[in-house]
Order: C-alpha cells, then sequence, then structure tokens
C-alpha cells in the first residue's frame, strides 16, 4: 500500500445530492491504490483510472445512461476510494459528469485523461483539408476545456486509430495538440489504438507521450494474441512511451477471469496504469481489492 493518507482524497459531503448517490458509508474501504510517475510525463495519478467509456458512443455511455446523481456520485465515489485519475472521452459524453464532480473534487488532485474523435469529421480524414483538420482540433481542445471547467487537461489523446499509416491524416491533429501542450494547456498527448499496426507505428513514434492500449491475458478484444501485443508494449515502454493498459477484463467477457487478468496486468512491467470501467461503487472496490491482491507479486 501506498503511503499516501486517505484524507487527502476525501470529498466533502456538502452541497449535492449527486455526491451522495454512490456513496456506500458501511461498506469497508479498501487500500488506495498506489501513487505512480506517468513514463516521462511529469504526471503524477493513480495506478488505476476510472474509466467511463463502457459502451460508450455517439458522447453516452451506460455510466451516462445511468443518470446524473449516479454518474456523477461514482466519479466521488472513485475519488473518495484514491483513484484520482479519471478516463474520460468526447466520445463517451462524459465530460460535463466529471465538471459536475470537480465542483468538489480539487482540480490539482486529478488527472483527466480525454480523447479527441477524429471521426466526427470524416472517416477519411484525408479526404479533408489541412485547414479543416486544423480548425476541428481546436475548436475541439477548446470545447473540451469549457464542457469540463478547466484551464489545462492533463492527457489528450487522439481516439481509436485503426491503420498502421496513420500519422499523414492525423498530422493537424497532432499539430494542433502539440501547440497546445507547447502553451500548457496539455500536459501530454498520445493515441489510443484499435489496430496492431496504428500500435507498431505509435510505438516508435516520438510525438507519442501515451498509449492506451488493449491488454490482458487472453487476447480479448485485444489487437493481436496476448504474446505479440505483450512484446510491442515492452517495445513501446522501451522507447520511452506511457503506457496505459484498457481492456484488462476484455470489456466484460472476462468477468468470470477476472484475478487471472489483474494478475497480468500487474506482474508484466508494462503498464504504468490502467483505466477499468465500473458502474457502482461495489464494482469499483472489488477492483481495488483485486490490485492490492497483486501489488508486488
Amino acid at each position: 500500500m501506498s503511503g499516501l493518507n486517505r484524507r487527502k482524497f476525501m470529498v466533502p459531503m456538502i452541497g449535492t445530492a449527486a455526491a451522495l448517490a454512490a456513496h456506500n458509508t458501511d461498506a469497508v474501504s479498501p487500500e488506495v491504490p498506489p501513487q505512480i510517475q506517468l513514463g516521462n510525463t511529469g504526471i503524477t495519478m493513480s495506478r488505476m483510472g476510472f474509466g467511463t467509456g463502457k459502451r460508450g458512443g455517439n458522447r453516452q455511455s451506460e455510466l451516462t445512461r445511468q443518470g446524473f446523481a449516479k454518474a456523477v456520485g461514482l466519479f466521488h465515489h472513485c475519488y473518495d476510494r484514491g483513484i484520482n485519475f479519471f478516463d474520460l472521452a468526447d466520445l463517451y459524453g462524459t465530460h460535463i459528469y466529471c465538471r459536475e464532480a470537480l465542483r468538489q473534487i480539487p482540480r490539482e488532485k486529478v488527472t483527466l485523461m480525454t480523447k479527441l474523435w477524429w471521426g466526427y469529421d470524416s472517416t477519411e480524414p484525408s479526404s479533408l483539408s489541412i485547414a479543416h483538420r486544423r480548425k476541428s482540433a481546436e475548436a475541439a481542445l477548446e470545447r473540451f476545456r469549457h464542457e469540463i471547467a478547466t484551464d489545462y487537461l492533463d492527457i489528450v489523446l487522439l481516439h481509436c486509430l485503426r491503420k498502421k499509416e496513420w500519422t499523414e491524416e492525423m498530422k493537424p491533429y497532432m499539430d494542433v495538440l502539440s501547440e497546445a501542450k507547447s502553451k500548457g494547456k496539455i500536459k501530454a498527448v498520445g493515441v489510443s489504438c484499435h489496430d496492431f499496426g496504428a500500435m507498431q507505428t505509435a510505438a516508435e513514434l516520438p510525438w507519442v507521450d501515451v498509449m492506451l492500449a488493449r491488454s490482458n491475458p487472453y487476447g480479448v478484444m485485444c489487437d493481436s494474441g496476448a504474446e505479440e501485443v505483450l512484446a510491442l508494449l515492452k517495445k513501446a515502454k522501451a522507447n520511452g512511451k506511457a503506457i496505459i493498459g484498457m481492456k484488462v477484463y476484455g470489456a466484460g467477457r472476462l468477468l468470470d477471469k477476472r484475478d487471472e487478468c489483474m494478475r497480468y496486468a500487474q506482474t508484466q512491467g508494462v503498464l504504468d496504469a490502467m483505466t477499468i470501467g465500473a458502474l457502482t461503487p461495489e464494482q469499483v472496490d472489488e477492483n481495488l481489492v483485486l490490485m492490492a491482491k497483486y501489488a508486488g507479486v
């Protein structure tokens, strides 16, 4: 267990019914997840992240479909438990729920990761002018900061890259993210990949600070077999990339093998952090218990 004082994560219980909705004050608190240094980004955050995109798309997800009070309350529950890494995306529609949670959670105490979905412009971005793609990215970043009510974003990823040769068509978006990073509006940039070739490119590309990669011991909902993915992520890590794991439980298909999945995530020496979706306080706590179970294995 880390040496963190749990009190620094406690949220005032004053003000909103939303903050109360997801709390189970009679439950025994699991161990606080360790704080990690995220690669070379200079970001410190919890090793476990609160994933908000279960079955996400069209700016909604299972979390948002639960309703405002439950969704916002779950942000608070995660923070109470020591999870100060929130995994958002434009595609999930979770920005405004995070904004409401931040009314009581100090902004500087959390790491926010979000994702720019270029597919809203076109499934073939190269068909659009460079100026159009730049303007789209600039507008999206300003909207993200407004929706979350924050001056800066910790991590912004290009969302769901699906082909190996993605750098040319993504360059206008990359350039805008780089400019925002140079101005302090973003701390780190990177990609989320849904294709093995796209991951191979990201692993070698100096522009990428952070890779969000699908990883579990069975290769379920991953971009290749478990061994091939693991070897590539080791290469990416050696190249200085921070690696955040997703689909740790195979998008829910491996819930009956959660122990094996968490053990794998905790023992391969590749993941700096992981993001796991949850829809109830009990699920959050179960994930934290498993993380603690395999700490230092």
